[in-house]
C-alpha cells in the first residue's frame, strides 16, 4: 500500500506494472480500505452524479447565494457562450468555465456538491471533467476513473504541502484542485503517467504564492470565479503536458516549494479575510452589508 508521500512513487510503479495511474490508486485504496474495487467505483460514481447535479442547480438563472453577494454567474456565462458560439475563448472553455461558476454557486447557495478537494475549489474539477464528458463524449466510465487519479495526487499534496486555504493560502485550494485537476485530464486524454506529473507540476507552478482572502469571510468573492480561472489553468496545463513540454521542477518539488511559500504568507492572507481583496473598502462596505456594522 501506498503512503500518497510522493507523486514520483506513484508515477514509477504504474510504469513499472504498465498501469494507468487511476487502476493503480483504485486497486491500493480497495487494499487499504478492505473494500471491493467495484464498490470503490460506484461510490466514486455517485460523486460525479453530484457533480453533475450541482452544475445543473448552479446554472439556473435565478440562483443567489446565501448572503446574497452573489449568484447566477453558471447562468450568465452559459448564456453568453451560446449567445456568441462561445465567445472569445470558444465553447468548449466558455462551457467549461459556466460548469466551474455553477457549482461553485451552487456551494454558495447551500446546494449539494463534492469538495474536491475543498468546497472553497469545489468548481475546478467537475468543470474540466464534465466537459469532457458531455462535450467530448469520454466514456463516463473512464471520466469516474479518471477522479481516482485526481484523489491519488490530491492525497499526495495534502500530505506533503496543505489544500486548506488557512493553512496555504488559496494556492493550497483553487492551486491544488487545478493541479488534481490537470493531472486526471491527461489520462483522459491518453497521456502517460509522467505525463500527468508534469501537468499538475505546471498547474501548481502557475498558481504559487496565490493568496485567501475571502470577502467578509465567505467562500464567494472572489473565490467563485476564481473557479473559473483554475479550470482554464488545468486545462492549459494539460495541454502543455501533452504537446510534450515539461515541467523543469519536479512535482513533488512543486508540492514542497507550496508548502514553503503558504508557510511564508501572513496569517492577513490565509482565509482571515484580513488582507488582500477582503481588507479594500469596497469589501469592507459588502461585509456591513451582509453582517451590519
Amino acid at each position: 500500500m501506498f503512503a500518497y508521500k510522493s507523486i514520483e512513487e506513484l508515477v514509477k510503479t504504474a510504469q513499472a506494472q504498465g498501469k494507468k495511474l487511476s487502476t493503480l490508486i483504485i486497486e491500493d485504496q480497495a487494499l487499504e480500505m478492505e473494500q471491493s474495487v467495484e464498490e470503490l467505483f460506484s461510490k466514486m460514481d455517485a460523486d460525479f452524479e453530484v457533480m453533475l447535479e450541482s452544475v445543473k442547480e448552479g446554472q439556473k438563472k435565478e440562483q443567489r447565494s446565501m448572503s446574497g453577494l452573489t449568484g447566477g454567474e453558471g447562468f450568465k456565462m452559459k448564456d453568453y457562450s451560446e449567445k456568441t458560439g462561445g465567445g472569445l475563448c470558444g465553447n468548449f472553455i466558455s462551457k467549461a468555465m459556466s460548469r466551474a461558476l455553477a457549482v461553485s454557486g451552487c456551494n454558495a447557495s447551500m446546494g449539494k456538491i463534492v469538495a474536491s478537494p475543498t468546497a472553497g475549489s469545489c468548481g475546478i474539477l467537475p468543470g474540466c471533467l464534465i466537459s469532457v464528458y458531455e462535450d467530448k463524449k469520454i466514456p463516463r466510465k473512464d471520466v469516474v476513473m479518471s477522479l481516482f487519479t485526481a484523489g491519488g495526487f490530491g492525497m499526495v499534496i495534502a500530505n506533503q504541502a496543505s489544500i486548506s486555504g488557512a493553512e496555504g493560502g488559496c494556492q493550497a485550494e483553487c492551486g491544488s484542485a487545478s493541479a488534481i485537476a490537470a493531472a486526471a485530464l491527461v489520462e483522459l486524454m491518453g497521456g502517460t503517467p509522467a505525463q500527468s506529473a508534469d501537468a499538475c507540476a505546471i498547474a501548481i507552478s502557475n498558481q504559487l504564492g496565490l493568496v485567501c482572502d475571502p470577502v467578509a469571510g465567505l467562500v464567494e468573492i472572489p473565490c467563485i470565479k476564481r473557479n473559473a480561472a483554475g479550470v482554464m489553468i488545468a486545462f492549459s496545463a494539460a495541454d502543455m503536458a501533452l504537446a510534450g513540454i515539461k515541467s523543469e521542477i519536479p512535482v513533488d518539488e512543486c508540492i514542497c516549494a507550496m508548502h514553503q511559500v503558504g508557510q511564508s504568507l501572513p496569517s492577513a492572507l490565509k482565509e482571515t479575510a484580513l488582507g488582500g481583496l477582503a481588507s479594500t473598502p469596497t469589501a469592507l462596505e459588502l461585509q456591513k452589508k451582509v453582517f451590519g456594522k
